[in-house]
């Protein structure tokens, strides 16, 4: 009996290792499909209006997502992953714009790349790979502080991105709009490219490295004791994170056509931060939670924005109305719910726990 025991708890490491692969795997699953069926939903029955509106959710939910893979498993908060998103789009922008329009929009562009002209997958792969050296490069400042200092340094990402975007006007025209980007990204592309962003935070969270992680994050010193290197797993958390935002980045600019510095600086941050505050930034579940109630809310907000009659009654445009209801979200979301509506919870943990629920009450009944 003894040398049974003995055997089984042999094998028990593997076997737990494999349960929690297999939970991992399957909350990934979920995540996917869900994501996956509600955008193919959208698409074929929604509105022009309603399908812009689908993608630019989802494009705000690969960046709440990157958001996750780095603040919800380390711990510190982050307010520089927009300026990643600018560096996304900006990078596709001058290596996918034709050259005939760069003539017109960059023609003093240094380093010769108003003539410099590749195809669409190219830009993309090209713009990923830059951001990912650049989140490589201030990942290995930020993860030699922690608390209030990191978040300082990350603010500090942003302004400077945001700086070199308005200031260098040659390359990336200053506060004017970049146009004549090609529209090479549909729909669907972006709804297969959220999807593997999921997949991707959500295997991360389960793994070796994410466990390590967020252990580490409520006391790195004992963590380090136990032989964990704190700063290599926050330095490729970052690092993963700015990749994927990155590429939302370039997903955006490929889509819309044109972008504009203004558009990824702090609005964009405290948008993406709430979504993340609010489904639990913890929770790879709670970003998809988070972007879904954001975005319903504050488009009904923008309707009462612009003016609407209620009852005979006419009511005059409300101008900030979006932005002020943005922070009372915030603001009622951190004093009730201060780990957002899913905690640290992902999506096949709600449903174990329903599951369970309902099978008691069929077993009392």
């Amino acid at each position: 009996m003894n040398t049974i025991s003995v055997a089984e708890g042999r094998r028990s490491p593997g076997l737990v290792l494999d349960a929690r692969l297999a939970g991992n795997a399957r909350g990934a699953l979920y995540l996917a499909v869900i994501a996956a069926a509600v955008g193919l939903l959208i698409m074929a029955f929604g509105s022009p209006f309603i399908v812009r509106l689908m993608a630019t959710a989802y494009i705000n939910l690969i960046v709440v997502v990157g958001l996750q893979i780095f603040m919800g498993n380390a711990n510190v908060v982050n307010i520089g992953h927009a300026g990643f998103m600018a560096l996304g789009a900006y990078f596709v922008a001058i290596f996918a714009t034709p050259v005939m329009m760069k003539a017109v929009v960059i023609p003093n562009a240094p380093f010769g790349m108003s003539g410099v002209e590749v195809g669409a997958l190219w830009a993309f792969l090209i713009s990923v790979a830059m951001t990912t050296l650049i989140g490589l490069i201030s990942g290995l400042v930020l993860v030699r502080l922690a608390g209030i200092a990191a978040t300082i340094l990350t603010i500090s990402i942003l302004v400077i991105v945001q700086g070199v975007l308005v200031t260098w006007t040659d390359l990336f025209r200053g506060a004017q709009a970049f146009f004549g980007i090609p529209k090479a990204v549909g729909p669907g592309l972006i709804i297969l490219a959220t999807v593997a962003a999921l997949v991707i935070a959500r295997m991360f969270k389960g793994s070796r490295a994410g466990v390590q992680l967020r252990a580490s994050a409520t006391d790195p010193l004992a963590a380090e004791a136990m032989g964990v290197d704190v700063k290599r797993l926050r330095l490729v958390a970052w690092v993963l994170g700015s990749a994927v935002v990155g590429c939302a980045g370039a997903l955006y600019a490929l889509y819309a056509g044109t972008i504009n510095a203004r558009a990824f600086y702090f609005h964009t941050a405290f948008l993406t931060l709430a979504m993340s505050i609010v489904g639990g930034m913890r929770s790879v579940t709670g970003a998809m939670v988070g972007v879904a109630l954001l975005t319903v809310l504050l488009e009904l907000i923008r309707i009462v924005e612009g003016g609407i009659t209620v009852f005979g009654i006419e009511f005059p445009d409300m101008l900030g109305l979006s932005g002020l209801m943005l922070g009372v979200i915030i603001v009622t979301v951190m004093c009730f719910r201060p780990d957002g509506f899913m905690g640290g919870h992902e999506i096949e943990e709600a449903i174990a726990a329903l599951r369970k629920r309902f099978g008691r009450g069929k077993d009392e009944s």
